[in-house]
């Protein structure tokens, strides 16, 4: 089992910057494929990034490559999403989530974080 707990959403104007955090507990968190999903308001849940247990694979929604950043520290068993230059299309509530397998789409998701909210500001 594994437990994942968000941080670090809040509100912020367009074009700042926020840091997400996704502490995970639980065994073999070096096992997992982490990544975050995004719910804007009325609006479906979507891939935003994800990150293989080594680091080395990486892969960004489109609307927000070269603004976010995601990377993980296996020590402190943890992933992180630095986001820049925000937009209001940002604005949703991002979900950390992790996986068994390098696939990474909702319906095979072993675990998801309860959520932190994102707002930006025009």
């Amino acid at each position: 089992q594994v437990q994942l707990v968000e941080s670090g959403g809040g509100l912020v104007q367009a074009g700042g910057s926020l840091r997400l955090s996704c502490a995970a507990s639980g065994r073999s968190f070096t096992s997992y494929t982490m990544g975050w999903f995004r719910q804007a308001p009325g609006k479906e849940r979507e891939f935003v990034a994800k990150i293989d247990w080594s680091g080395a694979n990486i892969v960004y929604l489109e609307a927000v490559k070269r603004r976010f950043t995601i990377s993980r520290d296996n020590a402190k068993n943890t992933v992180y999403l630095q986001m820049n230059s925000l937009k209001t299309e940002d604005t949703a509530v991002y979900y950390c989530a992790a996986n068994w397998g390098y696939v990474f789409v909702q319906s095979v998701i072993d675990y998801w974080g309860k959520g932190t909210l994102v707002t930006v500001s025009s």
